[in-house]
């Protein structure tokens, strides 16, 4: 916030208390410019409020609610990729069909 020098003198504590609690407040005069920063100024991470991320009374421990969250995640892959890849080959079979290459090429 930038303000001139008389705003500055009429709201001299408001203006103070705005830049305690760490806003910037500027102030110009003449046109130059002032800058107004408490000695110590906190820490942007001493400001930020508690989000509340767990609707409060779920049982965490009940796995149900994880079943339900991987169907809706398979449910969105599904509808921007297509269906789920399928399922990777046995050893045995990639065995079977190493063992067909090596006697097509010998």
């Amino acid at each position: 916030m930038e303000v001139p020098i008389t705003q500055f003198r009429q709201k001299l504590f408001d203006l103070v208390n705005q830049a305690l609690d760490g806003k910037e407040v500027w102030v110009s005069h003449k046109g130059r410019r002032l800058r107004l920063v408490p000695e110590h100024a906190p820490s942007k991470l001493s400001r930020i409020t508690p989000m509340q991320i767990i609707v409060p009374g779920a049982d965490i421990e009940d796995g149900s609610w994880k079943v339900e969250m991987m169907r809706e995640w398979e449910r969105k892959w599904e509808r921007k990729f297509g269906p789920l890849a399928k399922p990777a080959r046995t050893a045995l079979a990639s065995a079977r069909t190493n063992t067909r290459k090596a006697r097509r090429t010998a």
